[in-house]
């Protein structure tokens, strides 16, 4: 685990030195395609559901901004789309049971209760964002208390970590030296470790704890899930590196009543808080602390998410009642999933990055 955590962080470390590599006309062409706040959101969900984990494209986003190219106005709603974008594994893991329709609803709406939590995060904060950069202000405080470095360009001290990253960047970059061809081979070598690591990091991690995660959601049954079952939900998440895996083993144990929605709705909620951890960690592999600014705008966008969104029972009980709604609709007319899975997760996204450019 150690050894695949440090080709995580050198694969992150390597994608900005590809970016670096690349110049500056890779890098205003790329921040074109992204120069509108709703652009952006939609390039998280698409890039996210394209790769199917949030946490590759949050360490993505880290790495781009922590070299410089992607400044965090720009990456925030990047962020948050791939906080809509991951929920799609667990939205096609309720597909499993489409033919038994009483155990397709349940399932159905335990996966797209994360969506519509998401989705009305998003919505309420986005604007917020826009109007204050309540988040993007907060995290650079953080970044400033946590590193002692002035935000807005400076270079980090060398830590440990960094220097024990940088010392294979350095032979990859003296062997191959500069230019774009040499950009092209960092930003492949780079996102295939990241890819690499965090797919043997989530399987392994899997295989160890898979068990003792269902006892546990097990013995939240009855409960009421509350912050018992949040707390449950960042800890499998952080020990998987996947929210992806928590929620997608929430959707059979719903579907199959073992679950309740509303137990297993706080163990969700928890997920997005947990998943936070892997921009946290590739923010050590980066040379700027806008960096680490980006990766506590996460953890804070899901924090303060769950502040709102939860302890009122009027808007706690929002998402789970359109994700009920939604999948009584979806056992009447199956084409209704089509068109929700393609729509919210491929279509809208695409068509919104095309109109915005």
């Amino acid at each position: 685990m150690v050894g695949l955590l440090y080709l995580f962080l050198v694969g992150v470390a390597l994608l900005g030195s590809g970016i670096a590599a690349l110049g500056e006309g890779f890098q205003e062409q790329m921040l074109s395609s992204v120069a509108n706040p709703l652009a952006g959101v939609f390039a998280g969900i698409l890039s996210t559901v394209l790769v199917q984990s949030s946490s590759v494209s949050t360490a993505t986003i880290v790495g781009l901004v922590g070299a410089g190219t992607l400044p965090v106005s720009l990456a925030v709603p990047m962020i948050m789309g791939a906080n809509i974008g991951t929920t799609v594994t667990s939205t096609l893991a309720a597909l499993g049971s489409i033919r038994r329709s009483e155990e397709f609803r349940r399932g159905f709406a335990a996966a797209t209760v994360h969506d519509f939590f998401n989705i009305l995060a998003v919505a309420i904060l986005l604007p917020l964002e826009i109007a204050t950069g309540f988040l993007s202000r907060t995290a650079e405080a953080l970044t400033g208390f946590l590193r002692s470095a002035e935000v807005g360009g400076a270079t980090m001290g060398k830590s440990p970590v960094g220097q024990a990253v940088e010392l294979p960047v350095g032979w990859v970059e003296g062997l191959l030296g500069v230019g774009g061809l040499a950009g092209l081979i960092f930003l492949a070598l780079g996102l295939g470790l990241i890819f690499f690591a965090l797919g043997f990091i989530t399987h392994h991690m899997r295989r160890l704890v898979a068990g003792s995660v269902e006892r546990a959601m097990n013995r939240l049954v009855g409960r009421g899930g509350g912050a018992v079952g949040i707390l449950v939900g960042i800890a499998v998440t952080v020990a998987v590196q996947s929210s992806s895996i928590t929620t997608s083993i929430l959707v059979p144990l719903v579907a199959g009543g073992i679950l309740s929605l509303p137990n297993a709705y706080p163990i969700t909620v928890g997920a997005n808080v947990g998943t936070t951890i892997t921009a946290l960690l590739a923010s050590l592999a980066v040379a700027l602390p806008e960096g680490l600014t980006i990766a506590l705008v996460h953890l804070l966008f899901n924090l303060t998410a769950l502040v709102i969104l939860f302890p009122v029972k009027a808007f706690r009980m929002l998402p789970i009642r359109l994700a009920e709604g939604l999948a009584t609709l979806a056992i009447r007319r199956q084409s209704v999933v089509v068109a929700y899975v393609v729509g919210l997760f491929i279509l809208l996204p695409l068509g919104g990055i095309l109109l915005l450019r």
